[in-house]
């Protein structure tokens, strides 16, 4: 796993470190919370890691798809009835992991 330098509490548990790049070329640390497959399809659960502790950052849903070479990359999910089938899936999920 890869340290970080911010003070967080994580629950007891420790998540991975994601770095992305934006289109601008800036990285961007989050927190891999989850991965789920639903319909064939990989969705990744991020948290951003943010240096201000008094933001309420909220955990973002990303698709893993293939760019131009093949390559695997994580993309917007465009589409609403997808993202709210994704958002429900992973809902569940942690409500069932909390019983």
């Amino acid at each position: 796993m890869t340290d970080h330098p911010h003070d967080h509490e994580h629950d007891a548990e420790e998540f991975d470190t994601v770095i992305l790049t934006d289109d601008e070329g800036k990285d961007h640390e989050f927190l891999h919370l989850d991965t789920l497959e639903l319909d064939g399809s990989t969705y990744f659960v991020l948290m951003p890691i943010s240096e201000d502790e008094s933001e309420e950052d909220e955990a973002i849903i990303l698709k893993l798809g293939k760019d131009a070479e093949g390559g695997e990359m994580l993309l917007d999910i465009e589409d609403d009835e997808e993202w709210e089938k994704v958002a429900d899936a992973w809902e569940n999920l942690v409500e069932s992991e909390e019983d």
